[in-house]
């Protein structure tokens, strides 16, 4: 066999792996984040489960897409480069898909959890002095019928 069929055969198998390992992986681990997320144990499975088939379909996809390799192969070690740069995209891809989905998911989050509060994010510090409202006439009650600096309505 060709040593490219053999890189071909060895980058599938790495990728292939990698992508199963980090599904299960996410699956398992990000139950627990999704729960949090949507409050709601039932819809955080049904998600959990679209998201990993999401990323099986967009991560093996782009293996597949970028297996193709238009210059020949002669020796071991520009194989073993050739395999390298590829995994290495593919566990970039990865990588960028999980932190979409972990910045997507975290957004929806906050902004349920905004909506669910019910107090303010900070305690009041101190309470603002309450300014008064002119009277009709444009005299503050409190200042013995002097005018203030309003002007009276006309």
């Amino acid at each position: 066999m060709d040593i490219k069929v053999w890189m071909y055969l060895a980058y599938l198998a790495v990728s292939i792996g990698l992508t199963v390992w980090v599904a299960r992986a996410l699956t398992r681990n990000g139950m627990v984040f999704l729960d949090d997320v949507f409050a709601d144990e039932r819809l955080a499975r049904a998600v959990n489960n679209l998201l990993v088939v999401g990323f099986y379909l967009l991560n093996l996809g782009y293996v597949t897409v970028a297996m193709r390799h238009a210059d020949p192969v002669h020796t071991a070690s520009e194989a073993m480069e050739e395999l390298s740069l590829k995994i290495g995209l593919v566990l970039l891809v990865l990588g960028a898909l999980h932190f979409f989905n972990v910045y997507a998911l975290n957004r929806y989050r906050r902004g349920r959890l905004r909506q669910t509060a019910t107090h303010p994010p900070l305690a009041p510090v101190g309470h603002l002095p309450q300014t008064p409202v002119p009277a009709q006439g444009g005299h503050h009650p409190q200042a013995g019928g002097r005018p203030t600096a309003f002007p009276p309505p006309q």
